[in-house]
């Protein structure tokens, strides 16, 4: 092994970029987090990507009600997540 490394031109993040995605920090109530990661690891998914499909349903759902699209504020976030709780 080196002495030295030279991570002069090192960049952080991700070594591989995901077209159409963004990282971002999510804070999750636990008992959410720990439902779609048992589920998750039932079905061999990402829980990541069950929560996504989760989100995509309410999305679908609240465009197909409404006329216009309004951000998805924390507490409907919060409502639509524990709907998806309950009917799992």
């Amino acid at each position: 092994m080196r002495k030295e490394y030279d991570f002069s031109k090192g960049k952080r993040g991700a070594v591989i970029p995901s077209p159409g995605k963004t990282r971002i920090t999510i804070m999750l109530d636990d008992d959410v987090i720990e439902f779609f990661r048992a589920r998750a690891e039932e079905q061999g998914v990402g829980y990541q990507t069950m929560i996504n499909t989760a989100l995509r349903s309410a999305v679908a759902q609240t465009k197909g009600q409404e006329a216009e699209d309004k951000p998805v504020t924390v507490a409907a976030l919060r409502r639509i997540l524990r709907e998806e709780l309950h009917t799992a």
